[in-house]
């Protein structure tokens, strides 16, 4: 069954991803696997060059999942962590996605991106992924910039890698999951 995984701005869905739902925690985090090849959508300008600042006007453009990674999403902590592994099942990398007004929809996730993300290697090698959009988004009144680093700063400090799903593996029986009816509904 497909799980929706949708960043919203302004009321309507910016990106969405179709996950498979893999399970709900009793701390509140949502576990969600994203196949290699899963559909996605992404927003485009008219000449279809991807937009990565939210503005008034855009259209949405398919592609699918570049990789495969397991998310571990919690309402409330404002950010989810996300297991990536290679071609070969190893662990490539974390991702630390920064977001807020997380909440569970009734076709999966919605979301509002802060832009911030941090890569964590293996080796514990750490890259601040996008600041430039981290600052061009607080410019515009979207986000507040020095609150979403204070938060990366604290994940930093607590460490939460490994996460306890590395080893973990879907079942080879799952079939790839798909955008939903109602994908593109806000309620």
């Amino acid at each position: 069954m497909s799980f929706l995984y949708r960043e919203v701005w302004f009321g309507r869905v910016w990106r969405v991803n179709a996950t498979r739902l893999v399970r709900d925690l009793d701390d509140g985090t949502i576990v969600l696997w994203v196949p290699r090849s899963a559909p996605a959508k992404f927003p485009v300008r008219p000449d279809g060059s991807e937009i990565r600042i939210p503005t008034a006007e855009w259209v949405l453009a398919d592609r699918a999942a570049g990789g495969d990674g397991l998310g571990l999403v919690r309402p409330g902590a404002g950010h989810s962590i996300w297991v990536n592994w290679d071609e070969r099942g190893t662990v490539a990398y974390w991702y630390v996605n920064f977001e807020r007004d997380v909440r569970r929809t009734p076709v999966g996730v919605d979301f509002v991106d802060e832009k911030l993300d941090l890569v964590i290697r293996p080796d514990g090698h750490v890259v601040w992924k996008d600041e430039d959009e981290l600052d061009e988004a607080a410019r515009l009144g979207l986000l507040d910039a020095d609150a979403v680093r204070a938060r990366a700063q604290s994940v930093l400090e607590e460490w939460p890698f490994p996460t306890g799903w590395e080893d973990w593996r879907p079942d080879p029986a799952w079939p790839l999951p798909a955008l939903s009816d109602g994908w593109d509904r806000v309620e």
